[in-house]
């Protein structure tokens, strides 16, 4: 299984003769090869994984995407939190 994260293109640029851009990652901007997705641009969002964006996605499909991350994220958290408190005690 792999985990793709979608993020928004902030900017692009070719070196070493590949596609490159600085991708938002809700705060965390971080250097992703384009090179699978040349057509995107500045403003879309796309799917990344280990580095490299591998499809694009709209804004809408981008936000439920983000917003189900979170509701995970959160119930990891909460399951997490009796352990912790076991371990307190």
């Amino acid at each position: 299984m792999c985990l793709g994260i979608p993020g928004r293109i902030l900017d692009k640029y070719e070196r070493n003769g590949l596609l490159y851009g600085r991708v938002d990652f809700g705060g965390i901007a971080k250097e992703i090869c384009l090179a699978y997705v040349p057509e995107a641009k500045p403003g879309e969002y796309v799917i990344v994984h280990v580095g490299f964006a591998i499809s694009r996605l709209d804004e809408s499909e981008a936000m439920e995407q983000l917003a189900l991350l979170r509701e995970i994220d959160a119930a990891g958290e909460a399951a997490e939190e009796p352990q912790d408190m076991e371990k307190k005690a």
